[in-house]
C-alpha cells in the first residue's frame, strides 16, 4: 500500500501553519515564555476558532469526529513552533471523554471542549509512566485520594481527567471539594504541569465501555502526539541549522560547505524522514489497525524521543556557542523535546510495553472489568 497524506490532510498543514506563522512567530513565543504562566490567550483563542480542540470530538456532540492522523498533524505544526497553548490535555481528555463518559457527560462537556470553552488537563502520567505505588490517586467510592503528578496543560484547566492506580479514568470538577492544585516548575516554558492533591474528592467514573481499554486508547493516543509534537520542534531545528549553515562564513566560505557540516545535517535529516513515516503510520494505525495499535505507539514515541534528543544536541553544534543562548530561540524547541522525552513514558518504558503488546514478557497486573467506583 503506498501510504501518504491525501489533499485534506495537507491543507489542514497548510491551514494551521499559516496561523501560527501569524498568531505565534518566534518572538511572541519568547515573550510569553518569560511570563508566569506559559499560555498565550489570544492563541488558544485562534485555535479554537480553527477547531483544533474539536479535531476528536464526535460530530454529534459539535465536534469534527476526525481521526488520530489529523491530531496528529495538529501536534506536529505546534511542535514546530513551540505553541504556548494547550493541547494534549483538551484533545486527550476530550478521546477520554467520548470513550467513557455517560450519554449526560458527554453532551455536558463535549461541546465545551469543542469550542475551547473547556480546556481540561490530563492526569494520567503514573499509569503511563511506570510510577512507583506510592504515586497516583486511588478511588473508592466515587471518590478519589492521593496525588496525580505532572498534570498536562495545567495552567489552562478547568477540569481534570485523572486516572486512578487501578486503571479507571475520571472526570474531575476543577472546584471540587477536596482538591489542592499547585503547579510545577518544568524545563519547557511553553508549557505548563501540576499536581493535583485529592483528600476524599468527588469523581465520576468513566466506566462506560472496556475500562482498561479505554485507558490504553488515551495513552497510545498520548505517546503519538508527544511523538508528533517532537518531530515538528526537532524538524524546525534541522530546518534552522540548515539555514545558518549556508549563511554563516568560516574561512571565507559558508560552513555548509564544509564536510563535516554536511555530514550532521545529512544525518539529521535522513533520521527525521524515516521518523516522520513512522509518527503518521502509528498515529494511522490507532484508528484503522487496532492489533498493531499499541505496538506502534510505544516505537513511534521511543524512536522520536531519542531521534529528538540526537536532532536537538546537533543543531546546536551547528550553531556553535549561540545555539544555547536565550536570544536565538533555538532552546525552545531543544527543551520541549526534553519534556517530550519523558511524558507518558520515557523511551526504556515505552520498549517495555511494546514488548508486552507482543507477548516477549509478562502483562501489566490487570485491568479490572469496572473501575473502583
Amino acid at each position: 500500500m503506498d501510504f501518504g497524506l491525501d489533499d485534506d490532510h495537507r491543507a489542514l498543514q497548510a491551514s494551521l501553519t499559516r496561523l501560527l506563522q501569524r498568531h505565534a512567530p518566534l518572538a511572541q513565543v519568547q515573550a510569553v515564555a518569560a511570563q508566569d504562566e506559559p499560555t498565550d490567550p489570544v492563541l488558544i483563542h485562534a485555535l479554537a476558532d480553527q477547531g483544533l480542540f474539536a479535531l476528536l470530538v464526535p460530530t454529534d456532540c459539535d465536534g469534527l469526529g476526525l481521526g488520530l492522523l489529523e491530531a496528529a498533524l495538529a501536534a506536529e505544526a505546534l511542535g514546530a513552533c513551540a505553541a504556548p497553548a494547550p493541547y494534549l490535555g483538551p484533545v486527550l481528555s476530550g478521546l477520554a471523554l467520548t470513550l467513557g463518559g455517560d450519554a449526560a457527560l458527554k453532551k455536558r462537556l463535549l461541546p465545551a471542549i469543542a469550542t475551547g470553552s473547556l480546556l481540561p488537563g490530563l492526569a494520567i502520567s503514573e499509569a503511563s509512566s511506570g510510577a512507583r505505588r506510592n504515586f497516583g490517586v486511588t478511588a473508592s467510592g466515587g471518590r478519589l485520594t492521593g496525588t496525580a503528578l505532572a498534570v498536562v496543560d495545567f495552567a489552562t484547566a478547568n477540569g481534570f481527567v485523572v486516572a486512578s492506580r487501578c486503571g479507571g479514568l475520571f472526570w474531575l470538577e476543577s472546584d471540587a471539594s477536596g482538591l489542592s492544585c499547585n503547579r510545577l516548575t518544568n524545563i519547557d516554558r511553553t508549557r505548563s504541569l501540576g499536581e493535583l492533591q485529592c483528600h476524599d474528592t468527588p469523581a465520576l467514573a468513566l466506566d462506560h465501555g472496556d475500562v482498561g481499554q479505554t485507558l490504553r486508547t488515551v495513552e497510545n493516543a498520548a505517546r503519538v502526539l508527544v511523538a508528533a509534537d517532537t518531530l515538528g520542534a526537532a524538524s524546525t531545528m534541522l530546518t534552522r541549522a540548515v539555514a545558518y549553515a549556508q549563511e554563516r562564513r568560516q574561512f571565507g566560505r559558508e560552513i555548509g560547505s564544509f564536510q563535516a557540516v554536511k555530514h550532521l545535517c545529512a544525518e539529521m535529516a535522513s533520521e527525521l524522514e524515516a521518523a516522520r513515516a513512522l509518527v503518521w503510520y502509528a498515529a494511522h494505525a490507532q484508528d484503522t489497525l487496532p492489533d498493531q495499535a499499541t505496538l506502534l505507539a510505544c516505537h513511534a514515541k521511543a524512536h522520536l524521543s531519542e531521534v529528538g534528543t540526537f536532532v536537538a544536541r546537533t543543531a546546536t553544534e551547528v550553531f556553535g556557542g549561540i545555539g544555547i543562548t536565550d536570544a536565538l530561540g533555538l532552546h525552545l524547541q531543544f527543551k520541549r523535546i526534553g519534556l517530550n522525552r519523558q511524558l507518558f513514558g520515557a523511551p526504556e518504558r515505552c520498549r517495555v510495553d511494546a514488548a508486552r503488546a507482543q507477548g516477549l514478557i509478562g502483562q501489566r497486573p490487570p485491568y479490572p472489568a469496572q473501575a473502583q467506583v
